[in-house]
């Protein structure tokens, strides 16, 4: 007897949940080098309004605030998470990432109306649940931009750290009636607290100090590509006139980046040789002779010059002061000012003490070089 059809039980569809999207190795991060010089995104800290917030000024929702409840979405990754093998160890390992991620969905996001008074409301009173409101709305613009320099360190949170930093002084500049959304104005200051951490932490030396070195650091790889993109050979020169700074600053900032740090207590050789990279360094200071030497005349040559000083007198000894003994001297200006007399008097006179005093340091002693 034939058996009759069953009928196909309906699947169970799960509900869909929103899960944190984290990239990995195996997604291509964003460039890392930026367009913009480092310059124009390092901004000033004194520019802040003087009324601050500090960090302390941020606290978590309370339970039972208006943050939704994690239970519905997450829950089965908390209970994969808090699983206990039978000897109490975790069977999974906690991942803080996976988690601020998580946790980031606890915190509404703003819409364009919410967040323009609220943003006017703080501007008025500075008050600090505002700028938590606003902070805590646009940490996930902090992650989306973390993301982008993942592959330039081996810590991402750091890098949202630094730019949580940066969009709390967002907030603290913020002018809501330029008619500029905040996430378009707190974007700057987040890639630039990134950038500066970035370059602070590359190496344990700082490459980048001044300007020029910064701009060059950000952006001397991807002008080095484009160039041989083009069929050119990416040479200083070239480089150096395409980012508007000098040729000798491309070529150090190329060793720089080229090289890499090196420990003066590391061995010379793998022997049994206890000899370090510091022992066989050059000295370049004085040997103990020409050090000496160099003591007794900076004395001697610091009495002969007490010595002159105490045979002028008036306006003598003020410009010999205020030009010659000290290291911001008055211009010829303001002590012309001062006794009456022009400027050209002024120098006039300081040229002949100068003179003079070299005169008197070699009716003293003779010069050392003929000694």
């Amino acid at each position: 007897m034939a058996r009759k059809a069953s009928k196909p039980r309906p699947t169970k569809r799960r509900s869909a949940k929103a899960e944190p999207v984290i990239v990995g190795a195996h997604a291509e991060p964003a460039e890392l080098l930026s367009d913009s010089p480092a310059e124009d995104l390092l901004l000033d800290d004194d520019a802040a309004d003087p009324a601050t917030i500090e960090v302390s000024d941020f606290h978590p929702l309370e339970p039972g605030a208006d943050a939704p409840d994690l239970a519905s979405d997450s829950g089965d990754e908390a209970e994969q998470s808090n699983s206990k093998d039978p000897d109490g160890g975790a069977l999974v390992a906690i991942d803080p990432l996976g988690r601020y991620l998580a946790d980031l969905r606890r915190f509404p996001l703003l819409s364009r109306e919410e967040e323009t008074v609220i943003a006017k409301r703080y501007a008025r009173d500075h008050d600090p649940a505002d700028a938590y409101q606003l902070v805590t709305a646009n940490l996930r613009l902090v992650v989306k931009i973390a993301f982008e320099f993942a592959r330039a360190s081996k810590n991402v949170l750091d890098l949202i750290q630094e730019g949580n930093v940066g969009l709390m002084e967002a907030v603290k500049n913020f002018d809501p009636y330029r008619g500029i959304r905040f996430p378009s104005y707190a974007v700057w200051w987040v890639r630039a607290y990134i950038y500066r951490y970035l370059i602070n932490n590359w190496r344990l030396v700082k490459i980048g100090t001044t300007q020029a070195q910064r701009k060059l650091f950000f952006n001397l790889r991807k002008e080095t590509e484009r160039l041989e993109a083009q069929g050119f050979a990416a040479q200083p020169k070239q480089l150096a006139q395409r980012m508007g700074v000098k040729e000798s600053e491309v070529r150090e900032m190329q060793e720089r980046m080229a090289q890499s740090e090196v420990s003066l207590d590391q061995p010379t050789s793998a022997g049994e040789d206890d000899t370090r990279l510091i022992d066989v360094l050059p000295d370049r200071e004085n040997n103990p002779e020409e050090a000496a030497a160099e003591g007794e005349w900076r004395e001697f040559a610091h009495e002969r010059v007490a010595e002159f000083a105490a045979t002028l007198h008036d306006k003598e000894l003020e410009i010999f002061r205020a030009r010659l003994l000290t290291e911001n001297p008055d211009t010829l200006q303001e002590i012309g000012a001062r006794f009456g007399i022009s400027r050209e008097r002024v120098r006039q006179i300081e040229t002949r003490l100068k003179q003079r005093l070299k005169e008197y340091i070699q009716s003293r002693e003779p010069d050392p070089a003929e000694r």
